[in-house]
């Protein structure tokens, strides 16, 4: 299959999906071999052929869905971002839900893939906070449509290559070596909850303080989708809740966050712009 013939059945495709093909630009080559690799699988010749038999076949496109997860994923993925939430975020949702009662700070992690994003929170959070508020724990639910990788993310065993931002101490107290890889300790697999969701189809019930949706749904989807998941992840959030997205990635139009002073990342659920 030629490059040029894939991109254009992308340009074609993805929209049915709610997708869109700027996205996938830069993605496109690892897309691209999985259809391929499923049309040898149909023992189709050529991509027109793969297009005719969407047409006649609709369950197909579930299938063909399932090809466009993108998986890529590292620990303290944008370290800034970490950095963050560790100097100021996280000790002012403990100070708050301390104000209110609460012992748990409630995070929603979507687009999880392996696990890399809430196990580096989980991470953060036991490793280098916990002992500033020994009454107050981390709640991660970890959601991500991909049944593959979400085993992964339950056996949690990694290659030194997914940590290289990941700070020493982190990864020094939190893994051990193994046959398998780096395997995390199993203390910092409590805290997340792995959950198998298309976030195009709701987002796990809340309310949350923070949610992290990086380099999915902002990047991936189109338009309209995006303007439902973002509708949706505010709903989700409690007043005063944070949303996380990922630093080139921009809200719809018509989102009722404000933007933070932290960095691009940081959208707060103010009630400003509520209507």
């Amino acid at each position: 299959m030629q490059e040029q013939d894939c991109i254009e059945f992308l340009q074609w495709a993805l929209p049915r999906l709610h997708m869109r093909w700027p996205g996938f630009r830069r993605v496109r080559k690892q897309v691209c071999k999985r259809v391929g690799r499923r049309m040898r699988q149909l023992e189709l010749e050529g991509i027109g052929a793969y297009r005719a038999y969407l047409e006649v076949h609709p369950e197909e496109w579930g299938v063909l869905d399932s090809l466009t997860c993108i998986t890529i994923s590292r620990f303290y993925r944008d370290r800034q971002v970490f950095q963050e939430l560790e100097r100021s975020i996280l000790p002012a949702f403990a100070d708050t839900a301390l104000r209110q009662g609460r012992r748990v700070i409630d995070i929603c992690s979507l687009g999880c893939s392996s696990g890399e994003e809430p196990y580096s929170l989980a991470l953060l959070w036991c490793l280098r906070l916990q002992a500033r508020f020994p009454a107050v724990r981390l709640r991660i639910v970890a959601v991500d449509t991909d049944p593959h990788v979400l085993a992964r993310a339950r056996k949690a065993c990694y290659s030194p290559g997914s940590m290289k931002e990941l700070p020493d101490d982190l990864r020094e107290a939190g893994f051990i070596g193994t046959g398998e890889g780096l395997c995390l300790r199993p203390e910092f697999m409590r805290p997340v909850q792995l959950i198998q969701r298309d976030i195009r189809k709701g987002v796990p019930d809340g309310p949350y303080d923070i949610i992290l949706c990086r380099n999915v749904a902002f990047t991936y989807f189109d338009k309209p989708m995006q303007a439902v998941v973002v509708r949706a992840i505010y709903a989700a959030l409690r007043p005063g809740g944070l949303l996380l997205t990922g630093g080139h990635e921009h809200l719809p139009e018509d989102h009722r966050f404000e933007p933070g002073p932290e960095a691009r990342f940081f959208y707060w659920k103010t009630g400003k712009h509520d209507r």
